[in-house]
């Protein structure tokens, strides 16, 4: 219809590309007229573009003269197709105002039902319906949604108000109430809006419309939508579509009905239809969990063992109609769908359509399944598995052999199991987590303002609700186990206690969940490795057979390697030595070393490190059997391993038979301004060759033994930390060979080895032609090259980064997802450079960027041979590399 309006529905018809764009019209506008076009039952409505939102937020909440007179064009065509007018008197168009960003955004963004009611169209209404009970319930419907949505007023008065009129007449559900009760509860409704406001309701239907368009798009920059585009590397540019759309009605008696369904099981992937519907309701009552729904197919309900009827069987010529749809919907978009639909006087409307969200386990079933069906093939099913979401399926679960005491059951609304302490606000949760707390985010109900608390939180617990909730929706595409709808969970907010079950608790004590059983219950209950068979290890064959890098293991212990060979590593891409320093056994000596007065204390000490040396490189290579490993020479400054407490000054006197005030003089005297930046890395090795000494010939001596008594000999690759010239690196390089001759000769046998460096300041990069002089491969080091480029530490900069973040300065945490645009140019100039001195340099990333999809998907744009993670995000970085390399 126009560049910044799109209409669908009954005639409409457009070949302009972008009405189908969901960068344009959003995800939801986008399908709606996909689905209009393809022939399913679409109420009439119109698009207003995410640019026009984009142009709105920017220009201080105004619209154009030409955005106003579009809209009143397309609401044209809606009255048009449905033979009625807005704000008519007589028979009245009533609408509906939705958001729509271009991703799935749940329970983020703000609608508005019933949109057109006031006191005259009211009475259109109940004579148009010949249903004077159904027009008051719309009306009131509306009054609340709308103070919430567009003028602020809490809705909680709201439901106040209504269980105190129920009350007041001893009803218990709502489908009690008749028209007169209804109709008294809009004045009180309206009431609460003038003394919350200091002016009425407003009654104007066009005042109304654009009220709503205005609260839609101001709901893309509310707290909650940022806090998700965050969580959810959304861009905040992108903006929202609105959608306004003719109402249909699910509450107009016992042949409407209005539910929320999916295509497969989104939970499990199991490919049966799956969903909740509830009969005389509107759609928020579904989602809000404000009434328990009933289930969609009679076998769940069987299942389940409950009552109610399922829509299969009180509703069997809808449900049958549905069903076609399902699978018309599926094969046409060739994905699992989410859907939302209306049946009104036993006639089916689809209101939405979009590809559902679901669990990490139900998106590999899915993905594997649909190749098996002919609807996908394997670079796609490849392509469409979240990296991320591995990780939901990476750790425990609970032991199904260990005794649980179950305090209560609610609904299974998304898999996997936590233990953690109750929390009763998302506030507290927040607190408990950041300074380390595991928890439990227990609610009667979740809403959106929740969302920060359940990212924070281990696993969250409702009382009300249901499978399609908005704490089960938001749980599942967390990866949180969620068990919602525990009816026998009751809390006192006031102080901070609850019942479940029979059992009386408080905020702090522990509790489980079970969300693929939905159990609840008391303390801790042990817990099982994951099984990476299956479908998972379908899906990851795949992703190899299409992946180019390589991919290895952050580890530094036989454990770590371990579990990450069990993940699919294929070496070790980073071992941080110091970390072997720390232990127990050894750390007097090393105390010894760095407090010696001269070379000859110094070697006495290191003399006692060596053979734990040696032993911790001999098991990593016997568990890396062959394997690449890259170790990493010591590398922090000295004076992290000297002790500050007295206790400890008084052991280390004893055992070096100095005074303790000579000793603390001694640790003064290392003591850095600013150690980060000081006597560190290659430096050491400078100034303290027999430290390196010490670990270069642990080093040779564990590859050979290892290559004696199992005849596969591991590739050690000794990387010097913090070089920023060729000579340091010639100098170290010079010690190690010289090392790697003696030991050699010693043992009558030799290993190959490499020598190369850690590119972690900018100068590396800037000189890294001169440097591949002397190395053979050139590892990454992108955390410390971050914290040098930007100048910003790591450790410090939580307390800034995030506000950074939210003001777009960076797109994301630089320490998280790699900074392309700065620290990435000097690894692309490095890497570059590196080639061009030597074609055959090695190229790798070792720093937790090499866990983050984004990052890999630079490093395969610029072509390094490897990556390498910490050991359960092997799995994401080989899914992540094959995406990359696909794309």
């Amino acid at each position: 219809m126009s560049n910044s309006v799109y209409t669908f529905g009954g005639t409409a018809k457009s070949d302009d590309p972008r009405a189908k764009d969901k960068t344009i019209t959003g995800g939801k506008g986008a399908n709606l007229a996909e689905m209009a076009e393809i022939g399913l039952p679409v109420p009439p409505g119109f698009t207003i573009t995410t640019e026009e939102c984009v142009k709105y937020l920017a220009g201080g909440s105004d619209f154009s003269d030409t955005l106003r007179s579009n809209v009143a064009s397309a609401l044209q065509h809606i009255e048009k197709t449905v033979g009625k007018t807005f704000g008519s008197k007589d028979d009245p168009l009533l609408v509906s105002v939705r958001s729509g960003a271009r991703v799935s955004m749940p329970g983020m963004m703000d609608t508005v039902l019933n949109l057109g009611l006031n006191d005259d169209t009211v009475a259109g209404l109940a004579a148009t319906s010949g249903d004077e009970r159904f027009a008051w319930d719309s009306y009131r419907r509306f009054i609340q949604m709308y103070a919430d949505v567009v003028l602020g007023v809490d809705h909680g008065l709201f439901e106040e108000a209504l269980e105190i009129a129920k009350e007041d007449k001893g009803f218990y559900a709502d489908t009690e109430m008749d028209a007169e009760d209804w109709q008294a509860l809009v004045t009180e409704y309206k009431s609460i809006v003038e003394q919350e406001l200091g002016h009425s309701f407003p009654l104007d239907v066009n005042e109304q419309l654009w009220g709503a368009i205005s609260a839609v798009f101001d709901s893309w920059d509310a707290d909650r939508a940022k806090v998700y585009r965050r969580l959810n590397d959304i861009p905040s540019d992108w903006g929202t579509a609105v959608n306004v759309q003719a109402m249909v009605f699910g509450n107009m008696g016992d042949t409407s009905a209005t539910g929320v369904a999916f295509t497969r099981d989104p939970a499990t992937g199991e490919r049966a239809y799956y969903g909740e519907y509830l009969i005389n309701a509107q759609g928020e009552d579904v989602v809000a969990g404000i009434r328990t729904p009933q289930y969609l197919t009679k076998a769940a309900r069987e299942a389940a063992n409950a009552k109610p009827l399922s829509m299969e069987e009180a509703m069997p010529e809808a449900y049958e109609e549905l069903a076609r749809v399902f699978d018309l919907l599926e094969r046409h978009y060739r994905d699992m769908q989410d859907i939302e639909f209306t049946v009104q006087e036993g006639v089916l409307w689809m209101l939405q359509t979009r590809s559902g969200k679901r669990t990490a386990k139900a998106a590999l079933k899915m993905a594997v399944e649909m190749v098996g069906e002919g609807l996908i093939d394997e670079r796609e099913a490849v392509l469409r598995i979240d990296p991320m979401a591995l990780d939901q399926l990476l750790h425990p679960t609970l032991d199904p052999d260990a005794p649980r005491n179950i305090l209560t059951k609610g609904l299974p609304a998304s898999p996997g199991a936590a233990s953690g302490k109750i929390v009763l606000d998302a506030d507290m949760a927040e607190q408990l987590a950041a300074r380390g707390d595991k928890v439990i985010l227990v609610r009667v109900e979740t809403s959106p303002e929740d969302i920060h608390g359940m990212h924070a939180a281990q696993g969250i617990l409702t009382a009300r609700g249901g499978m399609t909730s908005h704490a089960a929706v938001v749980a599942r595409g967390m990866g949180r186990p969620c068990v919602s709808g525990a009816s026998q969970v009751s809390i006192d907010l006031k102080t901070r206690t609850l019942k479940i079950g029979d059992a009386d608790l408080k905020e702090g004590d522990t509790i489980t969940l079970d969300g693929a059983r939905g159990e609840v219950m008391a303390g801790l209950v042990p817990t099982v490795e994951p099984e990476l068979v299956g479908d998972f290890g379908t899906l990851m064959v795949w992703a190899d057979a299409h992946r180019r890098m390589r991919v290895r293991t952050n580890a530094e212990t036989p454990d770590d390697c371990r579990m990450a060979r069990q993940f699919g590593a294929e070496g070790i891409g980073l071992c941080r030595t110091e970390h072997m320093f720390f232990d127990a056994r050894r750390i007097s000596a090393v105390r010894q070393m760095i407090l010696a007065e001269d070379e000859a204390g110094r070697r006495k000490a290191l003399a006692k490190l060596l053979p734990e040396q040696r032993d911790d490189f001999r098991q990593i290579f016997e568990v890396m059997a062959g394997l690449p490993c890259t170790i990493r020479l010591l590398d922090p400054p000295l004076h992290e391993f000297l002790p500050t407490a007295d206790a400890d000054f008084a052991d280390l006197a004893d055992v070096t038979q100095l005074g303790v005030d000579h000793l603390k003089r001694r640790a003064a005297e290392l003591h850095e301004f600013n150690p980060m930046l000081g006597h560190r890395g290659c430096r050491l090795g400078i100034t303290y060759p027999e430290i390196y000494e010490m670990q270069a010939r642990a080093i040779f001596e564990a590859a050979c033994d290892v290559a004696e008594s199992s005849g596969e000999a591991p590739v050690p690759e000794i990387m010097i930390p913090l070089v920023a010239s060729r000579r340091e690196l010639q100098i170290l390089k010079i010690l190690v060979d010289r090392v790697a001759l003696q030991v050699f000769a010693d043992r009558g046998r030799s290993v190959d080895y490499l020598v190369g460096t850690m590119i972690e300041l900018p100068r590396a990069a800037l000189m890294a032609g001169e440097i591949a002089h002397e190395a053979k491969f050139f590892s990454f080091g992108t955390n410390d090259l971050t914290q040098t480029t930007l100048g910003v530490s790591r450790d410090d900069s939580a307390r800034f980064l995030a506000p950074y973040v939210e003001k777009g300065i960076f797109p994301r945490d630089p320490f998280v997802s790699l900074d392309i645009d700065g620290v990435g140019q000097l690894v692309r100039m490095a890497a570059d450079r590196g080639r061009e001195t030597f074609s055959d340099i090695k190229l790798g990333i070792c720093g937790e960027h090499g866990g983050d999809p984004a990052s890999i998907e630079f490093c395969e744009e610029v072509g390094l041979d490897y990556v390498s993670a910490s050991p359960y995000r092997v799995p994401i970085a080989r899914l992540a590399a094959a995406q990359a390399s696909l794309r």
